[in-house]
């Protein structure tokens, strides 16, 4: 049967631009924007249609056309960022690749992660240029995220038969998820803030005073939004904790859960394509 809606253009590749987009759709630490993009043009020219191949890459049919258009007028040149309006660029695509490089598959010999001193230093950009650098291509190499990967057997199946639970919960079901939160401190500043100015932030000194711990049992009621708690050892931080969780329910929010169960995988997919040998 005959395919319906608009013709789509026809993806031929040359054998080095097929080895190129093999190349740069399979670096596990550059750009995973560009690496899908490969992908996409990697599968348009099986003559796959834009929505099997949006289907396998877990993107839009649009977002597949775009790049299949871009790749067909200017070739493997379409697939990186247009350049945006304002002043002639002063630094070359080659000085901008090699600090977005080695942001992300290397670090100083002397450090755990690149400052934008040290960036400067090695790419003999300034240290401004490296800071829009990294602004245009979202890098923040002073901030980590942590995560978890499961090596349960049965992972998936539980993942969807919890969140199955939170989206769709039996009638008179109780479901309680049990988590840590990371510990609460009672701090104060050797020294007393300074208040936020017009051009100036809230400044405050680096090192503090520990007055105390505590250990706070709470939970969320999901249908209401209100906060149950209960908190054990020193008096002065409970009251603190027992205050907020009060200001809290005084105008609580349910707690709504919308990520299904395939958002999920699909995220946790993406990190194991980042992280060699993971998925085996």
């Amino acid at each position: 049967m005959a395919r319906r809606g608009r013709p789509v253009a026809e993806v031929t590749l040359t054998d080095e631009e097929r080895a190129t987009l093999v190349r740069w759709s399979r670096r596990a630490k550059s750009s995973q924007a560009l690496a899908q993009r490969c992908r996409i043009v990697l599968g348009c020219a099986q003559g796959k249609s834009n929505q099997d191949v949006a289907v396998e890459l877990g993107i839009w049919p649009q977002t597949v056309g775009k790049w299949r258009n871009r790749f067909v007028a200017r070739r493997l040149e379409g697939l990186v960022d247009e350049p945006r309006p304002g002043a002639p660029r002063t630094i070359g695509d080659e000085q901008v690749e090699q600090v977005v490089v080695a942001t992300l598959e290397r670090t100083p010999a002397d450090a755990t992660h690149w400052s934008r001193a040290s960036m400067a230093a090695e790419s003999g950009l300034s240290r401004s240029t490296v800071g829009r650098i990294w602004k245009a291509f979202g890098l923040q190499p002073h901030r980590v995220a942590t995560f978890k990967l499961s090596n349960d057997p049965q992972f998936i199946d539980k993942v969807r038969d919890v969140v199955g639970l939170y989206l769709d919960p039996p009638e008179r079901a109780l479901v309680l998820c049990v988590d840590e939160k990371s510990q609460i401190q009672a701090l104060d500043r050797s020294a007393p803030v300074l208040p936020m100015m017009p051009g100036l932030p809230e400044r405050r000194t680096h090192d503090y005073v520990q007055h105390g711990i505590t250990t706070l049992f709470a939970a969320p009621d999901v249908a209401t939004g209100q906060v149950i708690t209960a908190v054990h050892a020193l008096r002065a931080l409970e009251n603190d904790l027992h205050a907020w969780a009060t200001a809290w329910n005084d105008d609580p929010k349910p707690f709504i859960w919308t990520k299904a169960a395939d958002e999920i995988l699909d995220r946790l997919a993406s990190y194991l394509q980042r992280i060699p040998g993971a998925g085996h």
